[in-house]
């Protein structure tokens, strides 16, 4: 089996690291040598954080190089902009259309672009979802990030159960069943 090549990448306090640890609980479930690695840079002050994850039969390193990843899950409209170069040709885009300004923007030193999603669809297989509002919805805005996931899982050869599995031993005992609903609220798009 060929690697598997995952970026996540968004804003500090997005739920990155969370997602990062699901997909690789995922994949050690299911037998796959893995590797992990997160870039926090300035996470705690709303920066970009970016987390890999790479699973196959032997996986050398953790890092993705630029036109190598499977998939990207982008959280957040800029971050997709932002990282989209490193998705392989055939890979898909899976992004949450929120938008949240960074500091440049609020200080007024820089614009935030228009129609991000838009373009990058032009370029890229491109599929988006407002997790926010579908996580509003739920009750629970801080499960926008499995919503996200539940997406993704329909691009990649994992059941339904196995995911419920990893959720459940990875997101803290009093949430499992509100991350469960937001899965299915992402999987069913």
């Amino acid at each position: 089996m060929k690697t598997t090549n995952i970026m996540i990448v968004g804003v500090g306090g997005q739920g990155t690291l969370l997602t990062s640890r699901i997909l690789g609980g995922l994949a050690l479930d299911a037998g796959y040598d893995v590797k992990l690695s997160e870039v926090h840079g300035m996470a705690q002050r709303g920066g970009s954080v970016v987390t890999y994850v790479r699973y196959g039969e032997k996986v050398a390193e953790p890092i993705i190089e630029e036109g190598m990843a499977d998939i990207i899950i982008a959280f957040e409209r800029l971050e997709a902009l932002r990282y989209a170069h490193f998705l392989k040709k055939d890979g898909v885009l899976i992004a949450n259309d929120q938008k949240i300004e960074p500091m440049p923007v609020l200080l007024g030193m820089a614009d935030y672009p228009e129609n991000v999603l838009e373009n990058l669809a032009k370029k890229y297989t491109l599929f988006s979802v407002d997790a926010m509002q579908q996580a509003k919805q739920l009750g629970n805005s801080r499960v926008f990030n499995i919503i996200v996931l539940g997406l993704v899982a329909k691009h990649m050869k994992f059941s339904k159960e196995e995911w419920y599995k990893v959720i459940e031993k990875t997101v803290p005992p009093k949430t499992v069943e509100i991350n469960k609903k937001a899965f299915d609220a992402g999987y069913q798009l």
